[in-house]
């Protein structure tokens, strides 16, 4: 097998450095786009999700529901 490679990077460079380089810098590019998705969403989206459902409890009117007896 590394023969085979060996010949294949001898006769087509460029093929093989697309087949050889390409899947290694997709899965590097996604990667890295996942950890930033990921940072996004904990330092960003997270905590103001928080805010915004601790600033709608906190103006919420805590009236008490009058208690009905028949």
């Amino acid at each position: 097998m590394f023969t085979a490679f060996l010949r294949l990077f001898a006769l087509r460079p460029i093929l093989a450095g697309s087949l050889l380089g390409i899947p290694i810098l997709t899965l590097i590019l996604l990667g890295l786009a996942v950890a930033l998705m990921l940072k996004i969403l904990l330092f960003v989206v997270i905590p103001i999700t928080i805010g915004l459902w601790i600033v709608k409890r906190m103006r919420r009117t805590h009236t008490p529901e009058p208690i009905h007896t028949v």
